[in-house]
């Protein structure tokens, strides 16, 4: 089910980094100290995204990810979106360490 903005603006509240893009994405972009790490942490993504079977766009600039969530079945951002978002900033903190 679709959020409503109201939502969507409370759950951004608590969502440190992620911000809102042409109304219907999430995006976060996570930095690394080295390219493979980079690489590493897209791959983690990636089993988390099929875990949950709810894939996101993913751009990687050298040491920089950038990830951009949305729900298509839904034509908006959904629970789902920020169920994964949480996820993926676990992911982040767990490389970071």
């Amino acid at each position: 089910m679709k959020l409503t903005d109201e939502q969507i603006a409370s759950k951004l509240r608590q969502a440190e980094g992620w911000s809102r893009e042409e109304g219907k994405w999430i995006v976060k972009k996570y930095r690394f100290a080295e390219f493979m790490n980079a690489i590493a942490f897209v791959n983690e993504v990636a089993r988390i995204a099929e875990k949950m079977n709810h894939h996101p766009m993913i751009a990687v600039d050298y040491r920089v990810v950038t990830l951009r969530l949305t729900s298509w079945s839904a034509g908006g951002l959904t629970e789902l979106d920020f169920q994964s978002a949480a996820r993926y900033d676990e992911a982040y903190a767990a490389a970071m360490k």
